[in-house]
């Protein structure tokens, strides 16, 4: 579209052309890069110290699944400009997003309590459930172009930004930013044990479940406005805490901030690596991601930590 707009005829560039590519196309697409980045690192950063496995992301829940399989539904359905209750195909995404979260916590919470281990195996057995069943509406997509508009909503994209789609993400992003700023010392004192934790005066059962619906909301928001970009939310405190330690005060602003700078690199990248079309976010991120996760893996163990 916006190599469209920019064509120009022998008179010149149309009227106003310049300032619709950039304030109804690049900057929206921008914000929301910056948006999406920052609230993946934020929830990445949050899910390692909930889980005290520097392995896990957002997706562990499977609420990324549960918004993948929304998102598909409404495409295959035709759904995606109309929308579930008008919303299209954002709104198919967070409620699908929202329902898995729903069905997750109910399974975690069966026979009463509240166990980290549990909520996290519940995810990943729902979610591989519901990525099965994405799968097989894939396969019953009608045409080729909407079997292509499948898969690059799946490897994650931004191209479909706009002003409206902005709103959500602008509110729950500082939000959650502040909530889990105020429970930084909580983040800490999860890393030295439960025990320890509650010796320090933490509600451990709480904190957990609190900041579990949190991130997995925020993770529903982040997956509905860009699909599933992999790899930011698990690699970007890894690289922080290189930088600022593992201080949750520091830590998280600082983790916003990168994950922020780093997808809007990565989409500008996506955006100009080739003339004739746009890669999907989440190729770009893996292909990025996965080496330096392993060179962070072997830095880490080289130096015997």
């Amino acid at each position: 579209m916006e190599r469209g707009l920019a064509q120009t005829d022998r008179r010149g560039p149309r009227p106003g052309t310049n300032d619709l590519i950039v304030w109804q196309l690049r900057l929206p697409r921008a914000l929301l890069a910056a948006l999406v980045g920052a609230g993946l690192g934020l929830v990445g950063t949050a899910m390692q110290a909930l889980v005290r496995n520097p392995l896990a992301d957002p997706y562990f829940l499977g609420v990324s699944n549960g918004a993948s399989l929304g998102a598909v539904a409404a495409i295959v359905l035709g759904l995606g400009t109309g929308g579930v209750l008008g919303l299209g195909l954002s709104g198919a995404a967070f409620a699908g997003a929202l329902a898995t979260f729903a069905l997750v916590w109910a399974v975690a919470r069966r026979g009463g309590g509240f166990a980290p281990l549990r909520l996290v195996l519940a995810g990943v057995a729902i979610g591989q459930f519901l990525s099965g069943f994405t799968s097989y509406l894939v396969l019953q997509a009608g045409d080729e172009q909407q079997t292509h508009s499948v898969l690059f909503w799946l490897m994650g994209s931004l191209s479909g930004a706009s002003w409206p789609l902005l709103a959500a993400p602008a509110v729950a992003v500082p939000a959650v930013l502040l909530l889990l700023q105020a429970r930084a010392r909580g983040l800490n004192a999860l890393l030295m044990g439960d025990e320890t934790a509650a010796g320090l005066g933490i509600d451990v059962v709480r904190l957990r479940r609190e900041l579990f619906a949190v991130t997995s909301l925020l993770t529903g928001v982040l997956v509905a406005v860009s699909g599933a970009i992999a790899f930011i939310a698990l690699m970007v405190p890894h690289v922080c805490r290189l930088v600022v330690g593992g201080d949750h005060r520091r830590l998280l602003p600082v983790s916003a901030l990168f994950g922020a700078l780093l997808l809007v690199v990565v989409d500008i990248v996506c955006r100009t690596a080739m003339d004739t079309q746009e890669l999907p976010v989440g190729v770009v991120t893996s292909l990025i991601g996965a080496p330096g996760l392993l060179y962070l893996l072997d830095r880490r163990l080289g130096s015997g930590s």
